[in-house]
C-alpha cells in the first residue's frame, strides 16, 4: 500500500514580497518570504502526517504544464559531450546554449541549462530529517552516459541564468540531480526523484518543510508540487500507468464485442472447395 501527500503551489513573483499559496490536504496556507529583491524565496510549512509511512520515503518534485517533450528542447543536448566532455567539439545541437564568450559550455543545451533548483528541508521538531540524495539516478545512466572524468565548464556563466548551478569540482557522473533531470519526460505533468527519507514517519507527527522557491514556473503558467510517497512490491505511486492499462484493456474488450456482434449478424461464408486447384478434374498432366 502506498501512502503519499503533496504540497501544491502556484508561485507569483514580484519585486519585493512573494505570496505563495500551498494546498496541503484540504487546507490552504499563505506563505510570504521575508527577503526582498528576489534574493531568496523561502517558505515554511507545517504538515501533520495522516498515516504511518515506512522508510524509505521517496521525495519527488512535480511540474505541471512543463513540456520537456518539445522537439527543440529534447534535441538541445549532446550525449557524446556528456560522456567525453571537451574532447567532443561538435555541439551544434545544443544551440543556443552551446557556447558563451567564445568558450564551450559543459554540459551544453537547454535541458541542462534549465536544471530544476528548488530545495527542500524537513524537520521533526528541532531535529532535521536527513535526506539521502545519493543513488537517485539510474545506475546505467551514471556509469554509461555521463563521464566520470567530465566536469562542468563555463556553465551558467551567461547573462541569463536558467536554473541550478553545478559544482565544477564534481564529475557529471556524480551530479545526480542533473542526471535525473536530463532524462526528459514524455508528458507535460511529471515528477522526478529528489531524495529519500530513511526513517519512518508515524501518524499524527508534525513535519516542518522549508522550501526555497528558486525555480520560476510562473512565467509559463506552470505549477509545482512536492510529493512524499512510499513504495510496495508493486512499485511506487503512479496513477497514469493504472489508468492507461484500464483504458486500453477496456477499449480492446469493446472492439472484441463489436467484431463478435458483426460476425453473428453477418457471418463470413465458408469458401467453395471446388475452387481449390487439386480438386479440379480434367486437367491434363
Amino acid at each position: 500500500m502506498n501512502y503519499f501527500f503533496l504540497f501544491q503551489c502556484s508561485f507569483k513573483h514580484s519585486v519585493t514580497l512573494h505570496m505563495h499559496l500551498y494546498h496541503v490536504g484540504d487546507s490552504l496556507f499563505d506563505c510570504q518570504s521575508s527577503v526582498l529583491l528576489l534574493l531568496i524565496r523561502a517558505c515554511n510549512l507545517l504538515y501533520q502526517v495522516n498515516k504511518h509511512m515506512k522508510a524509505p520515503i521517496y521525495i519527488y518534485y512535480q511540474l505541471d504544464n512543463y513540456y520537456q517533450n518539445h522537439r527543440r528542447y529534447v534535441k538541445s543536448r549532446s550525449d557524446k559531450q556528456l560522456l567525453y566532455g571537451l574532447k567532443y567539439n561538435y555541439t551544434g545541437s545544443c544551440s543556443p546554449e552551446d557556447a558563451n564568450n567564445g568558450l564551450p559550455i559543459v554540459p551544453c543545451g537547454l535541458i541542462a541549462w534549465s536544471l530544476f533548483n528548488d530545495t527542500y528541508s524537513f524537520f521533526h521538531g528541532a531535529d532535521a530529517l536527513k535526506v539521502n540524495r545519493k543513488n537517485i539516478a539510474w545506475e546505467s545512466d551514471r556509469n554509461h552516459k555521463f563521464g566520470k572524468h567530465v566536469y562542468p565548464f563555463n556553465f551558467q556563466n551567461g547573462s541569463l541564468i536558467g536554473g541550478a548551478l553545478l559544482d565544477p569540482a564534481i564529475p557529471l557522473s556524480d551530479q545526480e540531480d542533473l542526471i535525473v533531470w536530463m532524462r526528459t519526460a514524455a508528458l507535460p505533468s511529471f515528477h522526478k526523484l529528489y531524495g529519500r527519507i530513511e526513517e519512518d514517519l508515524h501518524a499524527d507527527e508534525i513535519l516542518e518543510v522549508k522550501i526555497l522557491n528558486n525555480y520560476n514556473t510562473y512565467s509559463f503558467g506552470g505549477r509545482k508540487k512536492l510529493v512524499l510517497s512510499t513504495s510496495s512490491w508493486l512499485g511506487g505511486h503512479n496513477n497514469f500507468i493504472g489508468i492507461a492499462y484500464i483504458s486500453i484493456g477496456s477499449s480492446f474488450i469493446f472492439i472484441a464485442l463489436v467484431f463478435m456482434l458483426l460476425h453473428v449478424k453477418n457471418p463470413r461464408p465458408y469458401g467453395d472447395t471446388t475452387n481449390i486447384s487439386w480438386t479440379w478434374t480434367g486437367i491434363s498432366s
